[in-house]
């Protein structure tokens, strides 16, 4: 399946059911038709409405559609998206609030590369501006990055949150979301034994695969079934003359959408099923609680061919996080090398993708750390999307996550002021 002609399907095949969709909505809302009582034929105009909506969105990058934030003056005030440092597969974005004196509380949020943008953190980081300067880890779809770049695997990945961390500073306070959550841990077991004065002050950890062995899941089931050269053969495909990308080997964000659904697929089937019925009856809206979530929830990108087999085989396969057996460009990573980053880790009850226990693998891992400056927490009744994204995110975990923080705040102060004073020293260089 390595080839264009297959990526060119399966895009040939979304654009035909966007068309469909298109056409079946146009048809459906002729002046004319609507003289013939006929119910089917408002059906079929509902259905060409959400099945067009709902194609198209597979391969636009959804906006941030965050304008502004309220302050501690009751004020509205305007944020602006800046980067920090951009790089050819991701780049470092701040969420700057215009005319508000700097939070102390400064937060990165390591956002997934597992087939969605960082986009999906959208409410994550609504949720957190009042309270707190944000950084993000944006990462851009591989299809849009010329193979001129080079490669981009599980250890690139690491070294762009070493870099994006040393960036910030040693008071910044990590929150790695998901997939990233080994290999943020990595990044900072990196950064402890090779620059320890970069390390962040806090680091939690929330639903990622540290140890995939301790609780089954369908992800997990899925990457014992498989070999690693049945899975390059049935998920890798090369990016066609469409785009910047031409020739990359990707795992196609569009079959990762197609895993995604399938796994609830009655979920997913009944909710477009209802969006139908409300768009017959004209109870639909533009921004309802169906659209918002399925405009993000369908908006994929592709990962690099080599991320994604990388990190089933080191990760899932290998467990190399797990057995604290990670290497950098050969350097061993020894996460025990980590004693004064305060850790926290979350999880949810009910989460199909990393179970409990996956996550919270981390805290055993950590030996150098003190135990008082280990925390855990499990969400009862929560799935992997409520723990960072949902109600239980702002209603628990976000005010608990708040009080990690500041229960460790000014633990690295006197690094951050010595390595600020050294950036105020050297002359300015932009980020290529």
């Amino acid at each position: 399946m390595r080839f264009m002609a297959t990526y060119d399907l399966m895009e040939t095949m979304r654009t035909t059911q966007q068309w469909l969709g298109a056409t079946a909505s146009a048809f459906g809302s002729y002046p004319a038709v609507a003289a013939l009582p006929n119910p089917y034929l408002q059906w079929l105009a509902a259905w060409g409405e959400v099945t067009e909506r709902s194609f198209a969105r597979m391969v636009a990058k959804p906006d941030w559609g965050i304008y502004s934030v309220v302050g501690d003056d009751g004020r509205d005030h305007v944020v602006s998206i800046e980067k920090l440092v951009e790089r050819p597969f991701g780049d470092l974005v701040h969420f700057k609030v215009q005319g508000r004196p700097e939070k102390a509380r400064r937060v990165l949020l390591v956002a997934p590369m597992s087939g969605h943008y960082a986009t999906l953190l959208r409410s994550t980081v609504n949720s957190l501006l009042p309270d707190a300067e944000v950084y993000i880890t944006d990462w851009h779809n591989a299809r849009d990055i010329p193979v001129s770049e080079g490669k981009f695997d599980i250890e690139d990945y690491t070294l762009y949150l070493v870099e994006f961390m040393r960036a910030l500073g040693p008071d910044i306070n990590v929150i790695a979301v998901c997939q990233p959550a080994p290999l943020t841990l990595a990044a900072t077991a990196y950064l402890a034994e090779l620059d320890p004065e970069a390390q962040p002050q806090t680091l939690t950890l929330i639903g990622g695969p540290i140890d995939p062995d301790v609780a089954a899941t369908d992800v997990t089931d899925f990457g014992r079934r498989v070999t690693m050269g049945q899975l390059e053969e049935l998920a890798i495909q090369r990016v066609g003359f469409k785009y910047k990308g031409a020739g990359r080997m990707v795992y196609p964000g569009l079959m990762q959408l197609a895993g995604f659904v399938s796994m609830n697929a009655e979920t997913h089937s009944g909710a477009f099923a209802n969006q139908i019925q409300k768009v017959m009856k004209g109870d639909a809206a533009d921004h309802d609680k169906h659209n918002k979530f399925y405009d993000e929830y369908l908006a994929v990108m592709d990962m690099t061919a080599e991320f994604y087999l990388s990190t089933v085989e080191r990760i899932f396969k290998k467990r190399e996080i797990a057995k604290n057996a990670f290497t950098v460009k050969g350097h061993r990573v020894d996460i025990g090398k980590i004693t004064d980053v305060a850790i926290k880790t979350v999880e949810g009850s009910k989460d199909d993708i990393s179970a409990p226990g996956q996550c919270a693998a981390a805290l055993t891992l950590c030996t150098g750390v003190p135990e008082e400056m280990k925390a855990g927490y499990i969400e009862i009744g929560a799935g992997h999307y409520g723990i960072f994204a949902g109600k239980s995110w702002r209603n628990h975990i976000r005010p608990l996550v708040l009080e990690f923080i500041d229960q460790h705040a000014g633990a690295h102060a006197a690094q951050a002021r010595r390595k600020r004073a050294g950036k105020a020293g050297k002359p300015a260089l932009k980020a290529v």
